[in-house]
């Protein structure tokens, strides 16, 4: 499930022109802000699944050990989950996703020299984010 080698563009319909650090709603932290933590604290440290996982489980506030953790990270994954396309970074926040050849995800900012360089070099196979709206 993971990609490999891949540069997720940001949205064609995202309509930031940088980087945007998400901000809060409410009084927990929104999937968005979950993932740019994880990302930018850790480039290339975890995978999508990782990322998918992880900002699930955030949100949930759940205090289990790590054979419960396990337990449930099995239980998401038996049912088809959406990919990082349709993470809120990269539709609506600006972030491209580069993932490496193992899967590791890093943070691309769409107003950075790395992010054109990622769509010119052909290094990575380059696919959009989803549209936040139908077209």
């Amino acid at each position: 499930m993971n990609y490999i080698s891949t540069f997720i563009a940001v949205a064609e319909d995202c309509k930031v022109g940088h980087g945007k650090v998400p901000a809060g709603r409410g009084p927990g932290r929104t999937v968005a802000q979950i993932q740019y933590e994880m990302l930018s604290t850790h480039p290339f440290t975890y995978t999508q699944e990782d990322v998918l996982f992880e900002s699930w489980f955030a949100r949930q506030g759940l205090d289990v050990d790590d054979a419960e953790k396990a337990e449930l990270r099995a239980a998401f994954f038996s049912k088809d989950q959406p990919c990082l396309r349709t993470s809120p970074l990269a539709r609506t926040h600006g972030w491209g996703l580069i993932c490496d050849a193992e899967g590791r995800i890093a943070l691309c900012a769409i107003d950075s020299p790395d992010y054109r360089g990622h769509l010119e070099a052909g290094d990575l196979k380059v696919i959009k984010a989803m549209r936040t709206k139908r077209g």
